[in-house]
């Protein structure tokens, strides 16, 4: 940004340099041109007079020592001819006297008294000149003629040296312009770094260096102030907000146990037709610890600050598909994996395992007996694809797209889910630097697709062997807390 400002301000003073200089550069090679005509047309009428009065008087001697004391001041050629066209002196000494020049068109003109003014090459040197041919003439009588001319090269470089300071001004003002616009950016830059810096802190969940207040524009001033506030007050909404989900569910675990403990103490009491009411109610409270294990779950996942580290994605696939075998197998279900291997990908520690975890209990959940579960790796154009491919009912379109919002479940579902397990899965993913998406499946059910980055350090890897369990296995039939749920169709 301090670039582009410095380019702005820059670009700017440029077109206003050129505006002026340009101009003025032109106007004065104008000026000089004109000025130069005027004094040769001065001093070639002064000289034609003086020629004149020479030849009336047949006093033609003195002309060549007065055209070439003229010639030798101001650095010209004096050419003076009769009436007839004939050389009576040349200052340049180059034609010789008595030459007939009356066939050259501004000697002619001039000897029908008519004043020549222009600019042609010289005829002997080839020199580049300025010319004014005037007659030399008392009334209608003219007595001969005078060519006064100038080399152009001495008003050539009163142009040049004109324009060279003018080139050396510009430079001059556009340095001293650079440093001011450095100044001014680096100015007005500097707190708006301080805003990214800040801004970048409090996307990390915590602004440990607010950004100052006393530096920049007012504007910027006022701005980093009222982000400052703003901040403090977010951070201390998100530490409440937190600070209430955990300690809520924590304060609820105790309390709900305990209330299944007297529900289930019931059953000798009750009469048997209102077991199958005790046995509803004591899976709504086993539904309601699980919501409340969800929502701590999600209270940590937002409290944690996790950076991403290389995992093996292909021992965690085989881990899980090893763990979750027997559990399949109750439900005639099978586990199988697919796809290339993947390597290491980056991941925050022990999410794959939750991920994968929640999206395989997801699929047993709705899986039909007989039928597969796939966990297949393919390598995408942003990243390693995870896909978990079920052969359940699958979900609709519109389904899909609220599958991801808190407590939201599909309205014919036939399960006690609690409609927090793909939040968890997506705020996993993200965690991670990875997204996910549900899509149909090619043969029916839904594909889980969980898109990661691959590490820097990635290496081909074979797929491991089933590994032995690294977490608790979950009581047949598997509910997670806070699984993800499909809705039955």
């Amino acid at each position: 940004m301090t670039r582009r400002l410095l380019c702005s301000y820059l670009g700017l003073v440029l077109l206003v340099l050129l505006g002026l200089e340009i101009p003025f550069g032109l106007l004065f090679a104008r000026a000089e041109t004109s000025r130069l005509s005027n004094s040769i047309e001065r001093d070639a009428g002064m000289l034609a007079e003086l020629a004149e009065e020479r030849i009336e008087e047949d006093n033609t001697d003195e002309l060549p020592e007065l055209a070439a004391d003229y010639a030798e001041r101001t650095g010209s050629r004096v050419l003076v001819v009769d009436r007839t066209g004939a050389v009576l002196t040349d200052s340049a000494s180059t034609t010789p006297a008595g030459t007939d020049l009356s066939a050259q068109p501004d000697i002619a003109t001039a000897l029908r008294n008519r004043t020549t003014v222009g600019t042609a090459p010289d005829p002997d040197s080839g020199a580049q000149t300025r010319y004014v041919t005037v007659p030399g003439s008392s009334g209608e009588t003219i007595r001969g003629a005078l060519r006064l001319s100038y080399p152009t090269d001495v008003l050539d470089g009163r142009v040049r040296d004109i324009w060279f300071t003018l080139a050396l001004t510009g430079l001059g003002v556009l340095a001293a312009a650079a440093l001011i616009a450095l100044a001014l950016a680096r100015w007005i830059i500097r707190p708006v770094h301080a805003l990214e810096h800040a801004t970048t802190q409090l996307a990390d969940g915590t602004l440990a260096n607010p950004p100052a207040t006393d530096l920049g524009p007012p504007e910027l001033r006022r701005l980093a102030t009222s982000f400052t506030h703003t901040a403090t007050r977010l951070q201390h909404l998100l530490t409440s907000q937190r600070a209430f989900a955990a300690e809520a569910s924590h304060q609820l675990k105790t309390p709900l146990t305990a209330l299944r403990i007297r529900l289930e103490n019931f059953e000798p009491h009750l009469d048997p037709a209102a077991h199958h009411s005790l046995d509803e109610a004591i899976g709504e409270t086993e539904r309601l610890a699980r919501m409340i294990q969800g929502l701590l779950s999600l209270a940590r996942l937002e409290a944690t600050a996790t950076t991403p580290e290389p995992t093996d994605l292909d021992a965690v696939i085989a881990d899980r598909a090893a763990t979750w075998a027997p559990f399949a197998a109750e439900h005639h279900v099978h586990i199988t994996t697919a796809g290339h291997p993947a390597g290491l990908v980056r991941a925050v520690p022990g999410a794959l395992e939750q991920i994968v975890d929640n999206l395989l209990a997801n699929a047993l959940r709705v899986s039909p007996p007989g039928a597969t579960i796939t966990l297949a790796t393919r390598p995408g154009p942003q990243g390693v694809e995870l896909h978990v491919i079920d052969q359940g009912p699958g979900m609709s379109e519109t389904e899909r797209l609220h599958a991801f919002d808190r407590f939201w479940r599909a309205s014919d579902t036939h399960h006690d889910g609690t409609g927090l397990g793909l939040p968890i899965v997506e705020q996993l993913t993200r965690a991670s630097g990875g997204r996910i998406a549900l899509e149909a499946a090619p043969d029916g059910g839904l594909d889980a697709v969980v898109l990661l980055r691959p590490a820097h350090s990635t290496a081909p890897h074979t797929r491991a062997p089933a590994a032995r369990p690294q977490d608790p296995l979950p009581p047949a039939p598997p509910k997670p807390n806070g699984a993800p749920e499909h809705a039955h169709h």
